[in-house]
């Protein structure tokens, strides 16, 4: 079974959908696939459809939606049609105690990709390689087609789980475009920076980045006008001041001689680079 977390649902059976068309059972798919080869209790997937308060037919109600799923998956298994030692629907979704598990198989999940390439990133850039680290994080985050889970209405339980998706998808995005400035690549990444930093208006580490490639390119008052509106947006909403890591990179290209853009290669000690 393969499995599609990154943007839309999409979970396959053998190349074969197994996606209904109802939102509620495609909402307990989604659940059960982002936790797919794990138990998920009764009580999680209950709450994340009904709330605290779920109906007295709550129980029920969600073994219909499993018996549902089951349909989809033997219609799926009788389609591709691998003969008698091929696994049953109530083998690929199983009943554990106290709820239920959905079997992937030998399949693949993109999430478990994501985090596997990224990992590696991360170790290959602690360990100084930062063009093949730029490579595999790009490689990571190209497995996002879009937010996570879009087409579902996430209830508590799955929203939470959504939002720390993707602060990983952009932990492995900030980790790209520091080995991307490592490497010198300052001008290539002003026009992502501006819009990421558009797109969050109040994330110091995009903000940094920005300043660090403007300030690399030879345009100051640009990166120092990227501070600014941080800063103004920061006070406005939160009632805060930039962080003193991000101050000490405005103090720096502050401080720079006007003339001096320095670009500094893979490895090179650059005082601009981080923040925190």
């Amino acid at each position: 079974m393969d499995i599609g977390i990154l943007g839309a649902l999409d979970v396959r059976e053998n190349g074969v959908p197994i996606i209904p068309t109802a939102p509620k059972p495609r909402h307990v798919l989604a659940v059960l696939a982002l936790h797919a080869d794990r138990a998920v209790t009764v009580g999680t997937l209950t709450e994340e459809l009904w709330g605290r308060q779920p109906p007295r037919s709550a129980r029920p109600t969600l073994q219909t939606y499993i018996m549902h799923l089951r349909d989809l998956i033997a219609s799926a298994l009788a389609e591709t049609g691998d003969g008698a030692g091929a696994r049953t629907a109530k083998q690929v979704l199983r009943t554990v105690p106290g709820g239920y598990l959905l079997d992937s198989g030998e399949g693949i999940s993109d999430v478990r990709e994501f985090e596997r390439i990224a990992d590696s990133g991360y170790r290959t850039r602690e360990a100084g390689d930062q063009r093949e680290a730029a490579r595999l994080l790009r490689a990571a985050l190209d497995l996002w087609r879009g937010p996570a889970l879009a087409d579902i209405s996430a209830g508590e339980y799955l929203h939470a789980r959504i939002r720390g998706l993707e602060e990983s998808r952009l932990c492995a995005l900030d980790q790209r475009i520091e080995a991307d400035l490592r490497l010198g690549r300052h001008r290539e990444l002003i026009p992502e920076l501006t819009v990421l930093a558009a797109r969050h208006p109040t994330h110091e580490s995009l903000c940094g980045q920005l300043m660090l490639a403007l300030h690399r390119s030879g345009r100051r008052s640009d990166a120092l006008d990227a501070y600014q509106r941080l800063r103004t947006t920061l006070v406005r909403d939160q009632g805060l001041e930039p962080s003193a890591a991000l101050g000490r990179i405005r103090q720096s290209v502050l401080t720079a001689p006007a003339d001096e853009t320095p670009a500094p290669g893979p490895g090179a000690a650059d005082p601009l680079a981080r923040i925190g």
